[in-house]
């Protein structure tokens, strides 16, 4: 790569960091216990092949065709050839797939300025929209996914079947090609032992629960992602509200005293800990996380503050090799002490 865009690769690098995404806003409707809200939407090209089928060449031509269809004119910037640290940040701040293989070619993300918008060109479809809000806030993100949407079909014409609708690599996805989610901290409920029960009557409702990095991850530290692709938004809207009052309940019922005594051994856990799984830290963020919202004694910070540090984690596409495991512990003491 010649010598001014390897520069300015890195300039972009250094941009992408400065600061959070615009989802991380203190102001987060019901954000004790809501992180984010997503919408994300899947579409094809017509006349492409799907990614896992096409040729390198193929997938160059339509990266080319979507960065130009979304590019600085609409406020969207491309990234490509990321080094291994920016996807992980992008995979924390929930603007990238963790199985997306962004170095490889015709891969790249588009970005808009605030960070509340990502395109992934040639994940598992040609293209990947996904909105993020702060908060419970889902209308927002779907509102900001469908302007991208809008300004991509203007411009390009989609994989489309009378019967099926839009065409997806995964006949699961092909229809309304469209996935509302909310990312909750459902720890009240996990230590009230209700956990199991709320998410059986979340599946009846056709809902899915996934881990803090979706679909290849687990429910750990009770960060959990609800999502629906089938029925309304006022259904998943209604839905998702009685999580948050369940959650409430059940941060009443566990009471302050348990909620600092744990908080507290985790953080006992971080000063004697040189290295830390990226579990285990997850869970020690879940409880600084639940003591923040609660105002507990001795956790006096913004819950939100955690919400950053869960996006700039040492992720490491989910290492947990001895370097990763040391940097984790020593990124969580500077944090939390």
């Amino acid at each position: 790569m010649p010598t001014g865009l390897v520069q300015k690769e890195s300039w972009k690098r250094m941009v992408l960091r400065a600061s959070p995404p615009a989802w991380l806003a203190k102001d987060a409707p019901q954000g004790d216990v809501v992180l984010s809200s997503r919408s994300r939407v899947m579409r094809n090209l017509a006349g492409h092949r799907f990614p896992h089928r096409a040729s390198a060449e193929e997938l160059c031509e339509v990266l080319s065709k979507v960065s130009a269809a979304l590019g600085p004119a609409e406020g969207y910037e491309l990234h490509k050839g990321l080094a291994s640290s920016e996807l992980d940040y992008l995979v924390g701040s929930r603007l990238c797939s963790p199985d997306f293989k962004a170095g490889e070619p015709g891969r790249a993300i588009l970005l808009d300025k605030e960070r509340t918008a990502s395109i992934m060109v040639n994940e598992e479809d040609h293209i990947r929209i996904q909105a993020l809000t702060a908060g419970w806030s889902v209308a927002t993100a779907d509102a900001i996914a469908q302007r991208a949407l809008e300004c991509l079909g203007s411009k390009l014409r989609f994989a489309y079947s009378p019967r099926f609708r839009f065409l997806g690599a995964s006949p699961y996805n092909a229809g309304e090609g469209r996935r509302l989610s909310v990312m909750f901290h459902l720890i009240g409920l996990a230590h009230a032992k209700r956990l199991p029960s709320v998410l059986r009557a979340l599946s009846s409702r056709n809902l899915a629960a996934r881990g803090l990095f979706g679909e290849s991850s687990r429910a750990v530290a009770a960060f959990l992602q609800v999502s629906i692709t089938d029925g309304s938004q006022s259904e998943f809207a209604g839905a998702c509200e009685y999580l948050i009052r369940e959650e409430r309940e059940a941060r009443t019922e566990v009471g302050t005293s348990m909620l600092r005594d744990r908080a507290l051994q985790a953080l006992e856990f971080v000063q004697v800990s040189r290295s830390v799984s990226l579990a285990d830290a997850l869970r020690v963020l879940g409880y600084a996380r639940w003591g923040a919202a609660a105002s507990a004694k001795g956790l006096e910070r913004s819950h939100r503050d955690v919400d950053l540090w869960l996006t700039t984690l040492e992720l490491q596409s989910f290492s947990d090799d001895e370097q990763t495991m040391r940097q984790r512990a020593d990124f969580l003491r500077e944090k939390l002490f």
